[in-house]
């Protein structure tokens, strides 16, 4: 049996500076990932079948996960033979690239598993095949975006951050954000080198950006704006924003200590969203 993570990915900040003529948007970002998130364990079987602990989330041939599997098998020139279970703990449709790392985590496993391996190259292809943000949650640390999510430069070791992740459980579609967010383009603002030595100064460069996606995915569901108003009140807050194309949005702080505390009174207050502390890592 082999168990691997599959990391919550949060949207530090999100600019979207174009559009191909395919009508893929073109992103720049900073992706960052957390300690907590979802798993996949694989084991050897004399089959390819997928089990998955939220019933709400289809197990068939649909799931990027088996999806993963098969395109992984294929590439490898093998039989896809494996018993696949996710246990998924991160909402589904929530911005903070659940299903996308999932995938990622897969293609690790199951290299693991089968003792083959494709070259890097190869298999950043076939991630990409995936989804644009599967690429980037192989990396598992804080990469820089850019393109469609397929161009990734590594970015300097963040400094230490606790983070809470809030969701309102409320999925929020992706295309329907996109079409409704304004057709205005941000320029690339990648941060410089220097911001990731000092937790401050880190923070005021975050500041200074922002998630072109948000405004739109308040509109389609209001409950975002409830959330990202709660995360602001939090009186050790250093930043809050929306990750991704939302529900899911996100507060960091100095201490685990301050996360957990703030997480244990946003939750009394909404005992119906989804809440998690954890630390970027």
């Amino acid at each position: 049996m082999i168990t691997v993570s599959a990391p919550a990915k949060v949207n530090l900040y999100l600019h979207v500076v174009g559009k191909r003529q395919d009508g893929y948007h073109l992103l720049d970002s900073l992706f960052a990932f957390t300690r907590d998130g979802d798993e996949i364990v694989v084991e050897n079987s004399d089959d390819l079948t997928l089990t998955v602990t939220n019933p709400d989330l289809s197990a068939g041939e649909d799931n990027i996960v088996m999806k993963a599997a098969r395109k992984l098998a294929q590439a490898l020139d093998i039989e896809p033979k494996a018993a696949i279970t996710l246990r998924k703990n991160l909402p589904v449709a929530s911005g903070i690239g659940g299903g996308s790392s999932d995938a990622a985590a897969t293609l690790e496993a199951l290299q693991l598993l089968w003792g083959k391996r494709l070259e890097p190259a190869a298999l950043h292809r076939l991630a990409t095949e995936l989804g644009a943000d599967v690429p980037a949650c192989l990396e598992k640390k804080a990469v820089a975006v850019s393109g469609i999510g397929e161009i990734l430069t590594p970015a300097p070791a963040l400094p230490p951050f606790a983070v809470l992740l809030v969701n309102p459980n409320k999925p929020v579609s992706t295309p329907a954000v996109f079409k409704a967010r304004r057709p205005v383009f941000s320029k690339k603002a990648p941060l410089p080198p220097e911001a990731f030595a000092d937790a401050d100064l880190f923070v005021r460069e975050l500041k200074k950006r922002h998630n072109d996606l948000q405004d739109a995915a308040c509109v389609i569901e209001p409950a975002v704006r409830d959330v990202l108003a709660a995360l602001e009140k939090r009186d050790n807050a250093l930043f809050s924003a929306m990750s991704g194309s939302g529900g899911t949005c996100f507060a960091l702080f100095s201490t685990e200590e301050n996360a957990r505390k703030a997480a244990v009174e946003i939750a009394g207050n909404h005992p119906d969203w989804w809440v998690k502390p954890s630390v970027l890592i």
